[in-house]
C-alpha cells in the first residue's frame, strides 16, 4: 500500500478532502492543482479538511491548505473546517495560526460521503520549487512567527529562481 493518499468528495459546493498517511512535498503539485480546481468551481462554498488519518504533514502542504481556507473565506465568508485527532498535528496547525482561518474540530467526523482518490501528478523540479515557494509565502502571511520561521527558506528559494 502507498504511504499516502488524498481523497475528495463534493456536494453542493462543499468539498471534503481527506489526507491519509505521510503528506509531504511530493504531493505539492497534485494538491496545488486540486486547490486551483476547487477554488475555480463557481459552486465552491467551503471545505472540510480531514487530517484524522494523517501521520506526517509538511509545511508546503500546510501552506496549500491555508490557501484553500483563505479562498473559501473570500468566496463565501464561511470559515472552513479542519478535523484533527492527532495531538502532534493539532499542535502544528495551531502553531501555524490555523485556528484563525479554520474551525478546528478535535474529534473524527462520524460520516463522510463517498470519497474518491485523487491521482498523484508527476511534476518537474521547477514546478515543485515554485509551489513550495508559494505555499510558504501563504504561511508567512498568517502570523509573525511563521514569517520568522520561513523567511530564510523563502529567500533561498527566490534566489534559486531561473532567469
Amino acid at each position: 500500500m502507498a504511504g499516502y493518499k488524498i481523497l475528495q468528495a463534493e456536494k453542493q459546493g462543499i468539498y471534503v478532502l481527506k489526507f491519509i498517511g505521510e503528506i509531504r512535498l511530493n504531493l505539492c503539485c497534485t494538491l496545488d492543482n486540486l486547490v486551483d480546481s476547487i477554488t475555480l468551481d463557481p459552486q465552491f462554498k467551503t471545505v472540510v479538511i480531514d487530517l484524522t488519518e494523517t501521520e506526517v504533514i509538511d509545511s508546503t502542504t500546510l501552506g496549500l491548505i491555508a490557501k484553500i481556507a483563505m479562498a473559501a473565506q473570500k468566496q463565501s465568508n464561511f470559515l472552513p473546517t479542519l478535523i484533527t485527532t492527532n495531538p502532534d498535528i493539532t499542535r502544528i496547525v495551531t502553531s501555524m495560526g490555523f485556528d484563525k482561518i479554520f474551525i478546528i474540530v478535535r474529534e473524527p467526523a462520524s460520516r463522510i460521503e463517498e470519497l474518491e482518490e485523487i491521482p498523484v501528478l508527476r511534476a518537474s523540479e521547477q514546478d515543485v520549487r515554485d509551489r513550495v515557494l508559494a505555499a510558504h509565502k501563504v504561511l508567512m502571511g498568517l502570523n509573525k512567527q511563521n514569517r520568522e520561521e520561513f523567511k530564510n527558506l523563502v529567500r533561498a528559494l527566490e534566489c534559486e529562481e531561473p532567469g
